[in-house]
């Protein structure tokens, strides 16, 4: 766990990252799936899947908060993390964009479970503030960014540290991971929404433009994530791995 009178030193560190992503934003289509974009039918599948889940991430957010209130604060971190890396659109060549989702520091440091709440809360914030998904599809947005994402993710990690893989190692790959299952999502998300006849060949073009840009976008992101991990341990006096909380 965290030491106190380490971490406050941290304390700026989502005002921070949040200020610079408000400020770097700009309009763009962003890959979300957009406001109004999806059948009706279809936007409001979605929203009965992911709510469940959202309620459920909601009681874990609040269990670990009174397990340790030192956590709020590295919440909010995870939270303001996800808010920076998913509002930075890169053009696609489709003439959308995409982007990393930042979910993976989250999911490593409590699970997936709280990410369900933070993914959810960033994508609220980008319909209403950046004009970046839309709320008619936010159930979509979110199943695929804020709960798929994290819940493969955290799979992945919690098998390589089983098998031994390093800590940092493992990071890596889950950031990376999570990022690239959120678009295996959306393909079939789009597809199964506008099936055009061949529902799976309708994925399969989703997932071949895609992935010209997010590949080497979740590399990245498996990156950074890795560094930031990487420094909040150091923040934990020792260096040693941050004690699980779910």
């Amino acid at each position: 766990m965290l030491k106190k009178k380490n971490f406050k030193n941290l304390w700026y560190l989502p005002l921070l990252v949040m200020y610079v992503a408000v400020m770097n934003t700009q309009e763009v289509q962003a890959m979300h799936i957009m406001e109004g974009f999806l059948p009706k039918k279809w936007a409001l599948i979605w929203f009965i899947i992911a709510a469940p889940f959202v309620i459920y991430g909601l009681k874990a957010i609040s269990k670990i908060g009174k397990e340790n209130k030192d956590n709020k604060l590295l919440l909010a971190l995870a939270g303001a993390f996800v808010f920076l890396l998913s509002s930075l659109k890169l053009p696609s060549v489709t003439g959308s964009c995409s982007h990393p989702t930042g979910v993976g520091l989250g999911t490593v440091l409590f699970g997936p479970a709280p990410m369900f709440v933070l993914g959810t809360i960033v994508l609220i914030f980008q319909a209403l503030l950046l004009a970046h998904g839309g709320l008619t599809t936010l159930g979509a947005n979110a199943f695929s960014m804020a709960i798929a994402g994290p819940i493969v993710g955290y799979a992945v990690y919690k098998g390589l540290r089983k098998a031994g893989v390093k800590d940092l190692v493992a990071v890596f790959i889950t950031a990376t991971v999570a990022d690239l299952f959120t678009y295996i999502v959306t393909s079939f998300q789009l597809g199964l929404a506008f099936p055009a006849g061949n529902m799976m060949g309708e994925v399969a073009k989703y997932l071949g433009i895609f992935a010209i840009t997010q590949v080497p976008i979740a590399i990245m992101e498996g990156i950074l994530t890795t560094l930031i991990y990487d420094k909040v341990k150091e923040y934990n006096g020792k260096g040693e791995v941050i004690e699980e909380v779910h």
